[in-house]
């Protein structure tokens, strides 16, 4: 007890007294990193082992605050051990992080951006009209529009179109019975990348049995990747929204243009872009 109580004070003290510009960044740093960490792993199997592994840190606080000499003793030697069996555990999302560290670029420019306003209207009108017309028929899309990270390996699975976006394009690409309807399509940035494309299914569990394919590809895209997936449903014409491994839907036609916008607007410094996207995971944590 008071060995915790002498680490505690001298860590409130380094805090208030020895706190400066280098700690303060290397505080900032952790926090993104964490926050990154808790990104990746959120919603997937994994998560439950990360509550595990923070459960037990808590009990062995709990065990040297109450003098169990002897849980303490054991629960330190499986900490002191716990690197590797951590990395063995989460070794296919550390595997995932690396790609997706790789192919990103740090701190670098989306790919949404577009050049003058008169093409952000333009691009989110002709994208709006093609989602709500094929929600209207009842007509199953898959839309993904790539960001940061590269999705050149997705496009190769699809034919190349290299066209400009337009409504009658897309819709006329997933009017079934032709030969491109059957995949998703990859925009990147002002241009319609390439279309019946193949997706990653999701491995995460919980999610509903009411999902078919689609839904799972535009989900798994988006854990493998930061792209913004856009998805109709066949069945009943629902739009709903793929990203960070999470699943949005419903979706308005307020909602969508929202989401569009969002991304084709012009580009703000890194630290407003990663506060923004901040703000926008709360919120769709919270949808």
């Amino acid at each position: 007890m008071n060995d915790f109580g002498t680490m505690f004070n001298n860590m409130i003290w380094n805090l208030t007294h020895r706190l400066g510009i280098v700690d303060i960044l290397d505080i900032i740093i952790m926090a993104v990193i964490l926050y990154e960490l808790l990104i990746l792993l959120r919603r997937t199997r994994s998560s439950a082992l990360l509550k595990g592994v923070f459960l037990l840190l808590v009990i062995v606080m709990l065990s040297s605050l109450l003098g169990l000499t002897s849980l303490n003793w054991l629960l330190k030697i499986i900490l002191n051990n716990g690197a590797m069996v951590l990395f063995i555990l989460f070794q296919p999302e550390i595997r995932k992080g690396l790609e997706k560290m790789g192919r990103s670029t740090l701190l670098g420019k989306g790919n949404q951006k577009v050049a003058s306003w008169d093409a952000h209207e333009r691009i989110v009108a002709e994208i709006t009209q093609t989602m709500m017309d094929l929600s209207r028929r009842r007509v199953g899309a898959l839309i993904c529009f790539e960001q940061r990270t590269g999705l050149q390996d997705v496009i190769d699975t699809g034919t190349r179109v290299d066209a400009e976006i337009s409504a009658p394009l897309l819709e006329n690409i997933f009017e079934p019975n032709t030969p491109l309807h059957d995949g998703a399509v990859v925009i990147r940035g002002e241009r319609v990348e390439a279309a019946a494309c193949i997706l990653p299914l999701t491995e995460a569990s919980g999610v509903s049995r009411e999902l078919g394919t689609r839904h799972r590809a535009g989900i798994g895209l988006s854990e493998n990747s930061d792209a913004t997936v856009l998805i109709v449903s066949e069945e009943t014409g629902t739009m709903s929204l793929a990203r960070g491994g999470m699943l949005r839907r419903p979706l308005t036609e307020k909602d969508l243009r929202s989401i569009l916008e969002e991304m084709y607007a012009p580009e703000t410094s890194w630290v407003l872009s990663f506060w923004n996207r901040i703000k926008r995971d709360r919120k769709e944590a919270r949808a």
